[in-house]
């Protein structure tokens, strides 16, 4: 019945917007109001706190449905959820919890600050640097690549407090837009164009002492901890757009013929999907294992990382694929086919590339092996 709503929302209320979306390079306020207003945007926060006091595999479920529609939707949700929400609930305070949760639940845009220009995959190499000063921290930096900051009104922030300790000064904040967050640069991209990347600027930002989260240097444990789960998150929303693309383009394949025939029935062709949809279905068990060993509290990294990789690669090759099946009119942007295919391509860069994924697997088989 959970799916069947998502399922509901993303057809009735996401899909009228998404070429519109997509072409102004801007989210629609109705369909984050939307997101609210359904509950999707605190699927794991107690009900106590406005939540939906559900489990990580619905916000798993939630990412997939959203992503046959439109991935910069889905990924904007997997975010908030997975990231920012798992966060606060994890690691804040009773007193963030309780300020913070009914806001993420509710009606405000969460927002997860750690890359920067000179650390992406490396990430503890950020420069970003916070000082005390009384009953603040003084944070001064810049934060780039970052989800959502552009309709954002929480933002995580992870600077260093100590550089002399390495990663282990990086501590997490919470910053609220009206602290003085500044947007500097809205990115054009290729794919999830209405999901918006932004560059972020803290000149001087004060942020109260009581808005660390998870103590003082733990915030490479955070984000190493979260990113992990949002992998899992990037997995489901490259299921749903791969199968977003299958389902606009199989369908067509059928009704358009060619000697006589429907193409779709040419051993070639027929193959070809029949391919797609093996690839599609193991990606999508990859990725509710990997959720589901999430949930039972069963280590995970090493199935999110396989996950993810696989699910992004397949991603990548259905939509391209389904492009091809539709022909001449999939390459047309009335169809929408080819947006998946553009909006695949993040699938192997963003919550750690491809490599990072492969370096991962490989340094578990190792210990497993040696």
């Amino acid at each position: 019945m959970f799916r069947e709503s998502v399922r509901r929302f993303a057809n009735d209320v996401v899909a009228p917007k998404v070429r519109e979306m997509d072409e102004n390079e801007m989210m629609d306020p109705k369909v984050i109001e939307g997101l609210f207003e359904r509950g999707l945007m605190g699927i794991e926060i107690p009900s106590e706190l406005g939540g939906a006091e559900s489990s990580f595999t619905s916000a798993i479920l939630t990412i997939e449905e959203l992503a046959k529609i439109d991935p910069s939707v889905s990924v904007m949700c997997d975010v908030h959820n997975t990231l920012v929400n798992t966060v606060v609930r994890k690691y804040g305070t009773k007193e963030q919890q309780e300020k913070y949760l009914p806001l993420l639940a509710q009606s405000k845009l969460g927002s997860f600050c750690l890359s920067e220009a000179a650390s992406g995959s490396d990430a503890f190499a950020l420069q970003t640097r916070a000082k005390k000063e009384g009953n603040y921290w003084n944070i001064n930096g810049s934060k780039m690549w970052i989800t959502n900051s552009y309709e954002a009104e929480i933002f995580l922030i992870f600077a260093n407090i100590d550089p002399s300790k390495g990663y282990k000064g990086i501590t997490c904040f919470l910053a609220t837009r009206d602290m003085g967050i500044q947007i500097a640069k809205k990115e054009e991209k290729l794919g999830i164009r209405a999901s918006s990347t932004c560059t972020l600027n803290f000149d001087d930002l004060k942020v109260p002492e009581e808005n660390v989260i998870g103590g003082e240097g733990k915030g490479y444990k955070i984000a190493i901890e979260i990113l992990n789960e949002g992998r899992i998150g990037i997995a489901a929303q490259m299921v749903g757009l791969a199968q977003g693309a299958f389902d606009k383009a199989v369908p067509y394949t059928y009704q358009r013929h060619q000697f006589g025939q429907p193409v779709g029935t040419f051993q070639g062709m027929a193959f070809s999907i029949a391919q797609a949809a093996i690839d599609l279905e193991a990606a999508r068990l990859m990725t509710y294992n990997a959720a589901r060993r999430r949930d039972e509290g069963k280590p995970f990294t090493k199935e999110a990382a396989m996950a993810k990789y696989f699910a992004s690669v397949v991603a990548q090759k259905v939509s391209g694929q389904a492009i091809e099946w539709a022909g001449g009119i999939g390459f047309t942007r009335e169809t929408g086919i080819e947006k998946f295919w553009r909006d695949s391509k993040i699938g192997a860069i963003y919550e750690g590339t491809s490599n990072i994924q492969l370096q991962t697997i490989a340094r578990f088989i190792q210990k497993e092996y040696s």
